[in-house]
C-alpha cells in the first residue's frame, strides 16, 4: 500500500484545516473545493474502498459525518447539502483512501443533484435488471 495524502494529514505531516475530529475520523476542509466549506471526512482505519472497511468503521465514519455536517450548518448556514463517495478510478477516486465529501448547497450555487453526475441509462428494463440479484 503506497501511502496518500491523507495518510500524511493523519499523521500531521501535512497540515488540515479542521472541521471535526473524534478517535475514528478526521473532517477537514477541501483544499480544491466545490462550495465554501466544502469538507472531506475520513476514517483513522485504512481502507481503499468501502469495501474494505468493516462494519464498525463504517457507522463510525457516517457518525463523523453527521457531527461534521452538524458543525457546518452552525458555522455556515447552508440550506441543504450534497455528500458523495467516489468508489474506485472510474468513479473520480483521485485518493485510493476512503472518504466522503460534504459540500454545502444554496439556492442560487449552480450545482445539480446527484442525478447529474451520470447519464447512462439501462437498455434493460427494472425487471431484467432486478432479476440478476435473485
Amino acid at each position: 500500500m503506497e501511502e496518500t495524502i491523507f495518510h500524511k494529514i493523519l499523521a500531521g505531516e501535512i497540515p488540515a484545516h479542521k472541521v471535526y475530529e473524534d478517535e475514528h475520523v478526521l473532517a477537514f476542509l477541501d483544499i480544491f473545493p466545490l462550495a465554501k466549506g466544502h469538507t472531506l471526512v475520513v476514517p483513522k482505519v485504512f481502507g481503499e474502498t468501502l469495501l474494505d472497511l468493516s462494519a464498525e468503521t463504517i457507522s463510525s465514519l457516517w457518525q463523523g459525518v453527521q457531527h461534521a455536517t452538524k458543525k457546518i450548518k452552525e458555522v455556515l448556514s447552508p440550506e441543504g447539502f450534497t455528500f458523495g463517495v467516489n468508489h474506485g478510478e472510474v468513479a473520480g477516486q483521485s485518493v485510493p483512501y476512503v472518504h466522503v465529501h460534504i459540500i454545502p448547497r444554496w439556492a442560487d450555487d449552480n450545482g445539480g443533484s446527484m442525478h447529474s453526475i451520470v447519464k447512462n441509462p439501462p437498455s434493460e428494463s427494472i425487471e431484467e435488471i432486478a432479476a440478476l440479484f435473485t
